[in-house]
This record gives C-alpha cells, structure tokens and sequence, in this order.
C-alpha cells in the first residue's frame, strides 16, 4: 500500500505522515524532498536544462523519474507500504508520479490536506520559516491548485486535529 499525503508546505503533511506510520501495518515514511535535495546538491546549475532552471526541484524530470524508481526498490527490497508526504501542485508532475507509484501498488492512495492562507503561514512560523520563505511564497499557488480533489481526497486540516486526519485515513485504507 502506498499513501499519499498532500498539501501546501506547512499544512500538516509531515506531522500526519509521523501518526499515519504508527498505524499502517510494515509501514516507513519516504519523502521525495530527500531526493531533490539529493538531485539539487549533485547537478550543476549549467547542467540543468533550461526549464529546470526554476529553483524547485520537482522541475527535473529526473527528480519525478526517480521518486517513482527509488519507491519502486524500496517496496520490491523491504516488503513494506509507504506513506509518502509531498507537496505536488503541478498536474503533469502529480500525473506521472501518482501513475508510477500506482503501477508499483494499484492500493495506492492520495489525500490532500487543506488550510486557510493564514493557519499555513502561522504554522509555518511557529516551525520556523520566515515570511520571506519559498514556503510561505508557495502558500496562493497551493491553496488554488489544490481547491479541487484532483491533487487527492480534500481533507480540512484546519477545523480538525491530527488524530481525526489519521482516523479518516486509516478509515479509508480499510485498516481495522
């Protein structure tokens, strides 16, 4: 089983991802942010395509590449479900690594917890981003992006406290 948890940076993401694990059976925690940081400290800026050029990693195709690749190995290695914390607004970049991580598992699944501008920023703030933050810059273009279900099952992070978030999912994912 994988889990997808989506969501501006600052929503919840992480904190529920901590719960969810606890209570998925055989289940660790891979965050896709570990390979961009990879990718964005081993590829020369003159190296990057022009597109890739952006200052987000999730811009390098090779970044979307290898989230599904190295998810793909750790399930085939370990023999264990993921719970998968990300911030993914961009459709094209959702599509193709909803789509990989779905043919690794068909019981994949993607929730997308949802805030007000101002919850996000004052969680933001009290985990220690500046206002200044690409974070907090990405707050309007989550919050629009993510006004569908598209990016995964709408769950209001901000009328309901983590455990109700892991409740519903583990209620979802057919977990007793």
């Amino acid at each position: 089983m994988i889990v997808m948890v989506n969501g501006a940076f600052g929503v919840g993401k992480s904190t529920t991802a901590l719960q969810l694990v606890k209570q998925v059976p055989n289940a660790i925690i891979y965050d896709p942010e570990e390979v961009g940081l990879m990718l964005r400290n081993i590829i020369p800026k003159e190296l990057k395509l022009k597109e890739e050029r952006t200052g987000d990693f999730q811009d390098l195709e090779l970044w979307r590449i290898l989230v599904v690749q190295v998810a793909q190995q750790i399930v085939q290695k370990y023999r264990c479900n993921l719970i998968v914390p990300m911030t993914l607004k961009n459709k094209g970049y959702f599509d193709f690594v909803f789509e990989g991580l779905r043919n690794i598992d068909e019981h994949t699944f993607c929730f997308c917890l949802m805030a007000s501008k101002g919850s996000i920023h004052a969680r933001l703030a009290e985990r220690g981003d500046e206002p200044e933050s690409w974070a907090y810059h990405q707050t309007d273009d989550c919050i629009k992006a993510f006004s569908s279900d598209y990016f995964g099952e709408n769950i209001d992070a901000e009328n309901n406290n983590v455990s109700y978030i892991v409740d519903y999912i583990i209620g979802k994912l057919g977990i007793v």
